[in-house]
């Protein structure tokens, strides 16, 4: 018995003086540094939301109305020559507005409303688009955006650049301390979302009757993240 205690004492000790040798060995020194870059393009699409209301005493007569001018809306696109997949429905509601009185809620007219989403490929066509669907009958015409095709690609672009920036970094760290760059040991990315920088709209450019839209440029944001050991 007392022998396997032993045994047991000194297997413990062995362990415990294993472990704190290894938390008294010299870490691997490493530079942490980060990495920014943006991608800049001119937009080659637009995407605007257009929405039809449409009133009436009676909820039947506020839907068969909104349908009568969506389908005016509709038809209009359609003489634009934009393709099919290029109009999508975002929401479609039909509620009964009220008046707030002293006495409580006063019941009001019927409210059919229908938002579209419509994509623009041609964006010198942005402001025909949109003066088309108005004279069709839309009634509200917001969010307006623009974007480029290959948006994944500038993603990627711009990730590869901060990466690039993050390693030129770490490289001029390395050498500060007469040392070199070993290996990478992590790269973590912070995404940014796309930005537009506008410009000023050159009146001239638009027609008299025509409502202007200027495009600005679509930039791309990417932050990393970047760890490396030195030799």
């Amino acid at each position: 018995m007392r022998t396997i205690i032993l045994a047991s004492i000194l297997a413990a000790a062995s362990s415990s003086a294993a472990q704190e040798a290894a938390s008294q060995a010299p870490r691997e020194p490493v530079i942490i540094t980060t990495g920014d870059a943006v991608v800049r393009k001119m937009p080659d699409r637009a995407f605007v939301t257009i929405a039809v209301e449409s009133r009436a005493r009676n909820p039947r007569d506020a839907q068969r109305q909104n349908a009568e001018a969506m389908t005016a809306v509709q038809q209009r696109l359609t003489l634009a020559k934009l393709p099919k997949d290029a109009v999508r429905t975002l929401s479609y509601g039909l509620d009964q507005e009220y008046e707030i009185v002293p006495t409580g809620r006063v019941p009001k007219d019927f409210v059919a409303r229908n938002t579209i989403e419509v994509r623009i490929d041609d964006i010198t066509k942005v402001g025909e688009i949109i003066d088309t669907v108005v004279r069709g009958g839309a009634t509200n015409v917001d969010g307006l955006r623009f974007d480029v095709a290959d948006h994944d690609a500038m993603e990627r672009e711009a990730l590869r650049l901060a990466v690039a920036d993050a390693r030129a970094r770490a490289d001029a760290a390395a050498a500060g301390a007469n040392r070199m760059v070993d290996k990478i040991l992590r790269i973590e990315e912070s995404r940014g979302g796309p930005i537009i920088q506008p410009r000023l709209m050159t009146m001239a450019r638009a027609s008299e009757n025509q409502t202007p839209i200027e495009p600005g440029v679509v930039e791309v944001r990417a932050h990393v993240t970047l760890t490396v050991s030195m030799r």
